[in-house]
């Protein structure tokens, strides 16, 4: 019995297969299952009950009207859930984007200013382009240059001046707008003994409920039972919600806001977010630029770590390209209904998951609900406290410090640590954008300083085997006319020299040796400067009295080296396919 490959002979099939590499909402929309509905619809709800209150929340740390961060919330996800290819990935604000987005508009326009939205907005347009041809040409390798190391330390640095920056809601008190983390600091000590014992009240209460809804009443109602499996994971993911009812509630019904001087929320505009049209300035572009390409890389950084995540523990298959063209979409979805930059956010993609997302429907029905809220449920959101607002947003990113990456990394590679160190050390000392990029440049320094120094090992004969292993680590047999070298790194500009002393040296101690072999085994490349090291090594060794040769060599490596010649100048001959062949024919044993 033989088998077709998918698509040969059904013409329809087959276009339908390449239409949902570019549509991926094709793959789950025409085989919707409808056991599949329950837990887009459970999920849908859960995530649309923590973006409501997060949405506001991050909206006001970006430094904009509460209401954009729903705008960000509806067109956004569904235009991601439609070409994205993870079917768990809960797009909308996030607490690290809205800290970039404070960071670079701050510089431009006082917040919460019409000319401070009109810049947010441009920022979405750019960011949207930027991420889409980033797609469109295939160059979503290019986030590799962010180390986890610098990934790490900016998270955590970065969580750290969002903790700090919502003090002054959770204090109630005013403080000048820095972008140093430092001077921060300075203007909140100074401004202590102004703190408003009330706000703090409220914010302090909010965070410890909503610490025991996140750490402690899952564990709670798993152990004494009577609540279903299925609703744990709603109970616990409520608690941003209940905060927002709960201190509502207490400054209307107290009269706080009047009495006391809380800060609240205010006017939410009613009504579907409004078509917007970006600011096509090309010198408005120009200033904006560098922190939509860090917002561009560090937003597609934090969605595609989890959405590939997520997606191996049910063997789902994430495509990078096309998660940048789907999120750079979402952003120019945002961009014209009033929102801001979104990414997929940690956090609720969790929640998304766990609460029983199967498809992209799951986000269209949370774009669903956040549309009910904002036409029917702004006013209600009133006499929202900001402190209420700030304490979600510490609680969120409290997990982002990572101080357990850190302690793993020094055990196990301090020039990773380091890297980290000096990015996290880089964000609080010259601010979010000219920090990534120093940890950027250091984890890069480090890595060519590490690949300079190659490992080389002379290497000898384990017993009778074939194998050969390090002198220096193994009971093994040597020659006296033949010596054996392994450099374990790929050769280049930086390397050459290196690898030119190291040998000139070994064949210097070692006046017997008339023979040396380079064993290739682990050199996946040999650029222009080594490859004329190479050919002044033959000579150099030459007129030592050392005939040079080269065992296992890559058939990548070996085309490009019969390519330039290097093989005719060097000789067949004096090419093995393996070290063992190498010593057999040069040692006659």
């Amino acid at each position: 019995m033989t088998t077709k490959p998918p698509g040969v002979g059904t013409p329809g099939k087959g276009r339908t297969v390449r239409l949902s590499r570019y549509l991926p909402f094709l793959d789950w929309l025409l085989h919707y299952h409808s056991q599949d509905l329950a837990g887009d619809l459970m999920a849908g709800a859960i995530v649309a009950i923590m973006l409501v209150p997060q949405g506001m929340a991050y909206a006001l740390l970006a430094g904009l009207p509460a209401q954009v961060g729903l705008y960000a919330s509806i067109l956004p996800l569904t235009l991601y859930a439609l070409l994205g290819t993870s079917r768990a990935l809960a797009v909308g604000p996030v607490a690290m984007v809205s800290l970039l987005v404070a960071t670079g508009v701050g510089q431009l326009a006082q917040p919460n200013t019409p000319e401070y939205l009109v810049l947010a907005l441009a920022l979405a347009l750019l960011v949207g382009v930027i991420q889409t041809m980033m797609g469109l040409v295939r160059l979503g390798f290019l986030v590799n240059f962010l180390s986890h190391a610098v990934i790490s330390g900016f998270t955590s640095a970065a969580a750290l001046v969002i903790g700090v920056s919502q003090l002054k809601h959770l204090l109630g008190i005013r403080i000048p707008l820095t972008e140093s983390f430092f001077e921060l600091l300075s203007a909140i000590a100074q401004q202590l003994p102004a703190t408003n014992l009330v706000t703090l009240g409220i914010g302090l209460g909010s965070i410890t409920i909503l610490f025991y809804f996140n750490r402690r009443l899952g564990r709670l109602l798993r152990r004494r039972g009577g609540v279903a499996p299925s609703l744990i994971v709603p109970i616990t993911r409520s608690g941003p919600l209940l905060i927002v009812l709960v201190s509502t509630l207490l400054v209307w019904g107290l009269g706080l806001a009047e009495i006391a001087d809380v800060k609240i929320v205010g006017e939410i505009p009613a009504g579907l977010p409004p078509v917007t049209l970006p600011a096509f300035n090309w010198t408005l572009w120009r200033q904006l630029m560098p922190t939509a390409l860090v917002i561009s890389f560090v937003g597609f950084m934090e969605s595609i770590a989890v959405a590939k995540s997520l997606a191996s523990k049910r063997r789902q298959k994430i495509d990078a390209n096309q998660e940048l063209i789907g999120l750079g979409v979402a952003n120019l979805g945002a961009a014209f209904t009033g929102g801001y930059p979104v990414t997929g956010g940690f956090s609720r993609s969790v929640v998304n998951f766990t609460a029983g997302a199967n498809t992209g429907l799951a986000s269209i029905i949370t774009a669903l609900l956040i549309a009910v809220t904002i036409i029917f449920l702004t006013p209600l959101f009133y006499f929202l406290p900001q402190a209420a607002l700030a304490s979600i947003i510490i609680v969120a990113v409290s997990s982002l410090v990572d101080v357990a990456t850190l302690k793993h990394m020094w055990r196990y590679d301090k020039s990773d640590a380091a890297s980290l160190l000096v990015t996290f050390v880089a964000v609080l000392a010259t601010g979010i954008e000219t920090g990534i990029v120093v940890g950027i440049v250091t984890a890069l320094v480090l890595y060519l300083w590490r690949t300079s120094r190659p490992h080389i090992a002379v290497v000898g004969r384990v017993g009778d085997s074939e194998h050969f292993r390090n002198v220096l680590r193994h009971q093994v047999t040597t020659y006296p006319h033949v010596m054996a070298i392994r450099v374990d790194e790929s050769l280049y500009f930086a390397n050459a020299k290196y690898l030119e002393d190291y040998i000139l040296g070994a064949v210097a101690d070692h006046p017997d040796v008339s023979r040396l072999v380079i064993i290739c085994s682990a050199i996946n490349f040999i650029d222009a400067s080594a490859l004329e090291t190479l050919e002044s090594l033959i000579d150099e060794l030459k007129d030592s009295g050392v005939t040079l040769y080269l065992a296992e060599v890559k058939g990548p490596v070996m085309d490009q080296l019969r390519k330039v010649g290097f093989v005719r100048k060097l000789g067949e001959d004096r090419i093995f396919l393996s070290t063992h062949q190498a010593m057999r024919a040069l040692s006659g044993q």
